[in-house]
């Protein structure tokens, strides 16, 4: 049942992420959202929308209510019996640490732990140093450049493929197969599509489980061997197709979020050239603090999906057990109820790492310490490296449903010498 208005009619407000007015510029409805139906159902998606800080807190930390299974999955219709037999030719789906619940969540998490520790991300520091020097020295002469395609997503995957013990010659094919997923789970694209989409995620998965297998031999002293080595108390280790599930999430989910941010931040500083004169007055000691104000105003991940396993009253709205739903970070870290002026970029905000960009509660995401790391050292280097940087042409802003970014960033810089 849609929400209704106080005359019994549908409420009038229309949300549609994939608009072309809402990919531009979505702040407007989220501020209608939170003010006049802070849980909104989007009949058009069969989707009920929780935009309200509180509301999405709450929410999130109650997993036993709201489910995480398919979590990032914005249709839940099934595929097209084509795309479901291309599925088929890969690995069943199991669970990962955004779309499973307890008690393999739990263990999941613990195993993972185990591996993906403090120390590992932050002995990644000197080499994603490195790696930033090398990627901006392949343009910096050049004076313009498309950064999306040079730096902003090659940047945090190598990362993640050093990381892992992948080899930096598959990084494209990482880069097209991961967003291929995105579009598959999206399910908007004409079948044909789908297909290819679906052959895409099927030969990273037959990748990753080569690696794993190689490692299972041969153990290495990367994180997929890491991974395969866990161990918990009292609980079994992860299998091999226990373990595919995650070097799948963290090369999805670790790149794409981060190359949204890289981009969202750049498009921030362009727009507002006093932020960016107080940012470069300081860059090393204001930047931790910059970083999260972009996340805040820019969440890479708008929002996740959750299904109510009962009835749930939020707001004042009763939801259905099964009802569908999206927390919604992005309007969440817009809430003036949380945030003074919170469309405005403020580099000494009080409070500001308690946004929701990284989720929260048993799901928060685990990459966030490493996601934070390599933004705070990419905008640095770019900063640095790029004198009066500035658009060069027109962005471009990608069509996901849940996310928010561009697919291009073109920029134009003084070249040195």
């Amino acid at each position: 049942m849609a929400r209704r208005s106080a005359l019994g009619e549908p409420h009038p407000l229309r949300f549609d992420p994939l608009s072309p007015e809402q990919l531009e510029n979505p702040y407007g409805i989220y501020e209608q959202l939170r003010d006049e139906a802070p849980v909104f159902y989007a009949e058009p998606f069969d989707l009920w929308v929780i935009s309200r800080y509180e509301d999405v807190l709450a929410a999130a930390r109650d997993h036993e209510t709201f489910s995480s299974r398919h979590a990032v999955r914005s249709s839940m219709a099934t595929p097209p019996p084509e795309v479901e037999a291309v599925l088929a030719e890969g690995y069943p789906q199991l669970g990962t640490l955004t779309d499973s619940d307890e008690p393999y969540h739990r263990r999941l998490r613990g195993l993972v732990n185990q591996a993906f520790t403090p120390k590992r991300v932050a002995m990644l520091e000197p080499r994603l140093d490195q790696l930033a020097e090398e990627l901006i020295a392949g343009f910096a002469s050049d004076g313009e450049a498309e950064l999306i395609d040079r730096f902003a997503w090659p940047y945090p995957l190598a990362g993640i493929a050093d990381m892992l013990g992948l080899n930096r010659a598959d990084l494209e094919d990482l880069h097209l197969w991961s967003y291929h997923w995105l579009k598959l789970i999206q399910a908007t694209d004409p079948v044909e599509d789908q297909v290819a989409y679906a052959e895409s995620f099927v030969a990273l998965q037959r990748l990753v489980m080569r690696e794993l297998e190689a490692r299972q031999e041969q153990p290495t002293e990367d994180l997929m061997s890491a991974l395969l080595e866990a161990r918990l108390e009292g609980e079994r280790p992860l299998s091999l197709e226990e373990a595919l599930w995650v070097p799948l999430n963290l090369i999805i989910a670790g790149h794409v979020t981060v190359t949204r941010a890289i981009g969202n931040s750049l498009l921030l500083l362009f727009q507002n050239p006093r932020l960016r004169e107080t940012l470069e007055a300081d860059l090393e000691q204001r930047m931790p603090a910059a970083v999260e104000e972009f996340l805040r105003l820019e969440s890479p991940a708008q929002g996740l999906f959750r299904t109510t396993t009962r009835q749930v009253e939020v707001d004042g709205v009763t939801l259905p057990a099964g009802a569908r739903v999206m927390l919604h970070y992005g309007s969440a870290n817009r809430d003036p109820r949380r945030y003074e002026d919170p469309d405005e970029a403020d580099l000494e905000r009080a409070g500001v790492r308690k946004h929701l960009a990284f989720g929260t509660g048993i799901h928060v995401c685990i990459g966030a310490p490493l996601a934070r790391l390599e933004l705070r050292i990419a905008l640095t280097k770019l900063l640095r490296r790029l004198p009066g940087p500035r658009l060069a042409g027109e962005p471009e802003r990608d069509t996901i449903f849940f996310a928010r970014g561009l697919s291009r960033l073109p920029v134009a810089w003084e070249p040195d010498g």
